[in-house]
């Protein structure tokens, strides 16, 4: 696994650096002392994980997670200040490491990590989607899908990059894909790990934030459900 470690601090980048060459097994390790190294090396390197220090120079942790595109890294988010911790769940953190933490906190997180990559491997092993579109076979990665809206007797497929139309249902695909992704809407489905942000908005209703930008609306009736995945993440 490769592994970004990213603190202000050497000692607290080398703590960490200890646990991991003590506990995870192949693992590449890189360092960056602030935001701005930080989304440098996450460009260069592609780590999988990052510890992400949240009170740095010149960019705090918290945007350099806003500043990230897919496919994202997972984050544990490690300071020192308890108070950013709904910052750090908003920003989809597989966890929150607080300053001083121990070795039995630190392979608590690991654990969180590993059923999170299990969960994300499941979707990444399922059945690609094949679309037809002027005459060439389309290939979509479930685990490449941000989102997807029901337009009349067609779904929209949405991925980082770019969006396509399959004729289906949007339950339809919706069973398809299974577990990840979770209905928001009657028009809208979204992958749970794209959530970062959750609006009570009237009568019940929500808005979800996107890690993409994009909002969409949660009606009432799903709003509950959203939640209990999200929670799952917790």
């Amino acid at each position: 696994m490769k592994i970004l470690i990213v603190d202000d601090e050497a000692p607290a980048r080398d703590k960490l650096k200890r646990l991991v060459a003590e506990h995870v097994a192949n693992a590449s390790v890189f360092e960056a002392r602030d935001g701005r190294e930080a989304l440098a090396s996450i460009a260069t390197n592609t780590p999988e994980l990052v510890f992400l220090d949240i009170q740095m120079p010149e960019m705090d942790g918290i945007t350099v997670a806003s500043e990230l595109h897919p496919p994202l890294p997972l984050i544990v988010f490690v300071t020192a200040y308890d108070q950013f911790a709904l910052q750090a769940f908003d920003a989809n953190a597989v966890d929150y490491l607080l300053k001083p933490y121990d070795e039995t906190r630190f392979l608590r997180a690991m654990q969180r990590v590993a059923e999170r990559r299990a969960t994300s491997r499941k979707i990444s092993a399922q059945a690609h989607l094949l679309l037809n579109e002027k005459g060439r076979v389309i290939v979509i990665k479930p685990a490449d899908i941000i989102r997807l809206e029901a337009a009349d007797n067609y779904v929209v497929i949405y991925t980082a990059q770019e969006q396509h139309m399959m004729r289906q249902t949007l339950s339809g695909l919706l069973e398809r894909l299974g577990e990840g992704f979770v209905r928001c809407h009657r028009r809208h489905v979204v992958r749970v790990y794209e959530i970062v942000q959750v609006s009570h908005v009237q009568k019940g209703d929500a808005e979800l934030l996107l890690g993409s930008g994009i909002s969409l609306p949660c009606s009432r009736q799903y709003r509950e459900n959203v939640m209990l995945e999200l929670a799952k993440l917790a």
